[in-house]
């Protein structure tokens, strides 16, 4: 069995600043979710299970997306507004890099909530961002005001 057609995948993945981005940042989301844990004293198996779950499911779904680029090649930059474009430097984005930007953003807001939670000083920074997203979108991750 030949197994030819993963190396450009992985070549693509490991080579794909996005791709290595949402890994760290998963990463810091689960270092500051165990530290809400253990400060809140309330670690629940279930709620990591099922955080784990769906960490590997953002993973698997990067690695499937890599096969669409590869076979169906698109360029989806103009979902992207302008103002990123500019700040990340990006002239074409692939369904995988375009997923792995949303999966950083929710990631981000995740490690930011329990970092909020977990008593470091950027609280400022959380209602900010909480106040914009309510604005803007009319979502954000709700988290009680304990002072």
């Amino acid at each position: 069995m030949h197994f030819d057609i993963f190396k450009p995948v992985f070549e693509i993945m490991r080579d794909n600043t996005l791709f290595k981005l949402v890994i760290i940042m998963i990463v810091m989301d689960v270092v500051f979710g165990s530290l809400r844990a253990a400060k809140e004293r309330d670690f629940n198996s279930s709620i990591g299970i099922d955080g784990g779950i769906r960490k590997i499911g953002m993973l698997l779904s990067l690695v499937c997306l890599v096969f669409v680029d590869i076979l169906c090649p698109v360029n989806l930059i103009g979902f992207v507004p302008g103002t990123i474009r500019e700040y990340i430097h990006l002239q074409d984005i692939t369904v995988m890099e375009f997923f792995a930007l949303l999966y950083i953003v929710y990631e981000v807001l995740s490690a930011l909530k329990n970092m909020t939670l977990s008593g470091l000083p950027v609280r400022k920074v959380w209602v900010t961002v909480k106040s914009f997203l309510k604005k803007n979108t009319g979502e954000f991750i709700e988290i009680e005001d304990k002072e």
